[in-house]
This record gives C-alpha cells, structure tokens and sequence, in this order.
C-alpha cells in the first residue's frame, strides 16, 4: 500500500516537474508561467480575465503565453494579425475545443455533427426571408408581453424594477416564444434559465462547488424536460424554428436524448446577449442624459413621415455600436495541431508549439486600446459617428487601418450567424421601451453597476448588481 502511494505521488511530482519546467525557445513569444506548478496563473485569469490579461499586455506587450491550469495558452492582442488565426484551419482548430466545452456545460456529445454543417443550417434561419420572418415575430411578442405586463396594473401608476431583470426577462420571454413557439412555460424556462446561466461561467471552468453542483444539475435537468420535444407544441408545425432543428439533428443521426440537450444549447446561444446588452444600452443612455435626447431625438424624426431622411446611421446605432464595445467580451480560441509558424502583421514571426492554445481576446485590444480608441473607458454615444453624421468606421493602430475595430460578435468563420438577428431585436426593444413608457432611475444619481468579473469570455459581460427604475404607460402613446 505504502508502495502505490510512493509510485503515485511520484508520477504527480513527475508530471508537475514535467509542467514546470519549460523554458522558452527561440522565436516563441515571451513565456510567463506563474509561481504555481501546474495551476500558473488559473486562479488570476477566472477571477478577472480582462485585468489580468492587461497585466501581462503591459509586461510583455501583443503577444505572450502564459500558463493556466496546465495548458499553455498563447494570448494575441494586435488585431491587425488576428487573421493569421482566424483564417488558419489547418494548424489551428477549434472543434476540439468546443466539444469539451458542450460536454462539460451542456453535458452534450454531437460527435456526428460537423460544425460547418450546423453552421450551414443555421445561416439558412438567419438571414434572408427566414430572418425577416423571425424578427417580424420577435417584434410583436416583444410588444404584446411589454404592454401585457404593463397594463396589468393602473396606468398612471410607477412601479419599480431593476432594469438587468426587466430587459433580460422580457427579451428572453419574447425571444423564446419566437424560436420555441410555446405560450404556457415561458415564465418557468426562464427561471431556471437565469439560475442555470448564473453558473455558466464556473461549468465551463470545472470551478463549481457542491451546492452549486447540485444546483446545477437540476436547472439543466428541468430545462431538458421544458424543452423536450414531447413538451414542444411546434407552433407552425415544420416550419417553425425548433422543429426544423430537430429535423436537423434527426437528420445527423442525434439520439433522443442529445436532442434535448441540443435544444438547451441552442436556447443559451439565441438567448444569452440581447438581455444583458439592452440592459448596459439603456443603463449609458440613463446615466448619460445628452445620449439618451440625442436618441429620442433620432426616434422623434424617424417617426416624422414628413421628413426625409438621408441614409446615415442613426445615434441609436452609434449609441449600440459604443456599448458593445463596453460590454462585449468574447475569446477566440484555438488549438495547435502542428507547430506553427505565426506571422505578425509587423513582419515579426513566432513559434507556436502542437499541443498549446491561441486565444484572441478582442475586449481588451482593439476594444479597450486606447491607441484605436480614446478614453476607451468612457461611453461616447457619437463615438462611431463622422462629424457629417455617416458612420466612422476607421479606425487605425500603429499608422494602419483597422479590419476590426470591435468585434462583438466575433468574425471570420466564428463571426455568430444570429447578429442580425440580436441587434434587430435589442433596437425593437430600445425602441418599444422608449416609445411606450416612461423611463428613469429611482436615484438620479446612482451609476450602472460594475461588470462581473467572471463573465469575461463568455459573450456579453453581466452587472454584479442591477440598477433600480421607475417606469409607468406613457399617458400620450409614444409621446418623447
């Protein structure tokens, strides 16, 4: 016995020797392991990705690997050589990488499925006619649970609420009568969707505690049950969203079961960002009383029949583009199947090694650069707006113009199929919002929230807090 456990513990010496030990070789970019064997920086990097990220920007400046729970990741921040990974479907993959994390989330194996025809098909319900279709539907349940739950109680009365729970609530309830097509369980999905989401972040890292364990499981076992197929009413029956995915997986040899899981996985996908999004937009307009006249102004002309409009991009649009550079904190990730050779937009060339991970992470640069965009920490409603009122969509780093100058949405071939779809919903709800009721903080002084540091990674960044408003029907309808 006393033998097993020497041999044991020393194949876990071994091994944590084996992690501590690599030194960097020539031509690969600057190599920061962290004081802790194996763990190196994991525990700074889930706590507070982006802070620590820019840490080790400062230290070692775009390019850098650093260690984090036994994987080396090298970690790219000039986004004039993002390209280089994103194009790269041969040294580079990320199908591995997303297999594990369906598995450990979702508890969903799609080994069957390629990704590219799951991307083929959801193109087809994103664009086009099916997209029109599918915001027509998102606008009027949008309008029909706003002013259903409005008029519930006196007109003239003010009623409280945090603004995080009212946008994600209503836009997720409409979004999910949109794509699953049921009437009766809205509300109960989205309970346990909030529950299930509050915990995404630490599944995903394999961080979660008993309880939340627990907690967990049972979330994901109830929404399996709400949106199994048995449970689905399929609405306009095969042309609908959900039952078109089922033909699909159907299609792809998905069991039963799997299906299930699917459904929730695609459920968070077309759910998770317009709520949060809205939410930090209609938080900076609040907070910030010349971009929310500067929009309602905008809203005013648009519904001017009169008015002839010149085709610019309004200051909602500006207003939209500038929060999602705030908010959104999306990770490109990809894995290194054979050595590479990186080539930097500046000529530079480095080593990556088989085995490790690329990360891009577009939050901190271009986003929050303050070489590409100034006073990066400040909402600017006009900041992507040209003096004459057209887009501003140049920006430049180091005497070059910038392809991506944000990226929310991610791009490339990892770009999300449903954007249109999300900024056409957040905008009918900004709008619905604005039109229908009146709005305000009940603290005029009160600021938005911070973001939860645990979210970086993970799409559009959540408040560690709400920020609380008064709201009641507007006594003109639409009067601004």
């Amino acid at each position: 016995m006393l033998w097993t456990i020497f041999l044991l513990l020393s194949g876990l010496l071994t091994l944590l020797l084996l992690y501590s030990t690599r030194t960097r070789q020539n031509n690969e970019p600057p190599l920061d392991k962290g004081v802790l064997p194996w763990l190196g920086h994991a525990l700074e990097f889930s706590k507070d990705a982006a802070k620590f990220l820019g840490r080790m920007k400062d230290r070692h400046g775009d390019i850098f690997t650093v260690r984090v729970a036994g994987i080396y990741l090298t970690v790219l921040l000039d986004p004039n050589s993002f390209d280089a990974v994103m194009n790269d479907t041969v040294f580079l993959d990320f199908t591995r990488i997303r297999n594990k994390l369906l598995q450990r989330v979702f508890g969903l194996q799609l080994p069957c499925i390629k990704p590219q025809a799951e991307r083929k098909w959801m193109e087809q319900h994103f664009q086009g006619v099916s997209l029109s279709k599918l915001s027509s539907s998102m606008s009027a349940h949008l309008h029909s649970l706003l002013l259903r739950n409005q008029k519930e109680f006196n007109p003239s009365e003010w009623r409280q609420d945090g603004l995080f729970s009212l946008c994600y609530s209503l836009l997720f309830r409409a979004g999910y009568l949109t794509m699953f097509e049921r009437r009766d369980d809205a509300s109960a999905v989205y309970e346990e969707f909030r529950k299930f989401d509050d915990l995404l972040a630490k599944l995903a890292r394999g961080s979660l505690k008993r309880g939340e364990s627990k907690t967990a499981d049972s979330c994901r076992g109830r929404l399996w049950e709400l949106l199994s197929p048995k449970r689905l009413s399929g609405g306009s029956g095969s042309n609908s969203w959900q039952q078109s995915y089922r033909g699909f997986l159907q299609d792809e040899g998905v069991d039963g079961e799997m299906q299930k899981r699917a459904l929730l996985l695609q459920l968070w996908t077309t759910q998770c960002n317009a709520g949060p999004a809205a939410f930090w937009l209609l938080g900076f307009l609040l907070t910030h009383p010349e971009a929310m006249e500067a929009v309602k102004s905008e809203i005013r002309g648009l519904r001017d029949t009169n008015q002839q409009h010149p085709r610019v991009e309004p200051p909602p649009e500006s207003a939209l583009s500038e929060t999602l550079r705030l908010t959104a904190a999306v990770m490109i990730n990809r894995e290194v199947v054979q050595d590479k050779t990186l080539l930097m937009a500046g000529g530079r060339r480095y080593h990556l090694r088989k085995g490790d991970r690329v990360c891009l992470f577009p939050f901190l640069s271009p986003q929050m650069d303050p070489q590409i965009h100034q006073e990066p920490q400040i909402f600017k409603y006009d900041r992507f707006l040209n003096p004459d009122s057209t887009v501003k969509d140049e920006f430049y780093k180091d005497g070059k113009k910038l392809k991506y100058s944000t990226m929310p949405w991610g791009a490339g071939s990892s770009i999300c199929v449903g954007k249109q779809f999300a900024v056409t919903a957040i905008k009918q709800f900004v709008f619905l919002l604005l039109t229908n009721l009146d709005l305000e903080m009940c603290d005029p002084e009160a600021k938005l929230p911070p973001v939860n540091p645990s979210r970086y990674g993970f799409g559009m960044l959540q408040p560690d807090g709400d920020l609380q408003v008064s709201f009641r029907l507007k006594r003109t309808p639409r009067a601004m």
